[in-house]
């Protein structure tokens, strides 16, 4: 019984924990959607699906996940895709043009 009340402590203590830094991950979230939408609006970032538009012209695949990222002043879309044979593509665009410009396959 013993073991019981510590598994239901631990497991209490791990939603209370969860619950407390929800909120503040919304709120990060909602600040880098807005970011992101100022930087389209601003001509600084080509809007998703025209970048996914002409990624299917020359990388064909189901996408999987993509992230918008910021470096050194910089915007990036960073994609990863799954081809028709099964092979992993990640790739690294330029976010204002679609310009490939990096790309890494994982089997």
């Amino acid at each position: 019984m013993f073991p019981l009340i510590l598994r239901l402590r631990a497991a209490l203590t791990v939603a209370a924990l969860a619950a407390l830094l929800a909120p503040p991950l919304a709120q990060a979230s909602d600040r880098d959607q807005e970011r992101a939408r100022q930087a389209v609006q601003a001509g600084q970032v080509m809007p998703l699906p025209a970048v996914l538009d002409k990624l299917a012209t020359t990388h064909p695949g189901q996408v999987l996940e993509v992230e918008l990222e910021r470096e050194d002043g910089a915007w990036y879309y960073e994609i990863r895709l799954l081809q028709a044979d099964g092979q992993l593509l990640k790739l690294e665009l330029d976010a204002r043009t679609a310009e490939v410009l990096r790309s890494r396959i994982r089997r």
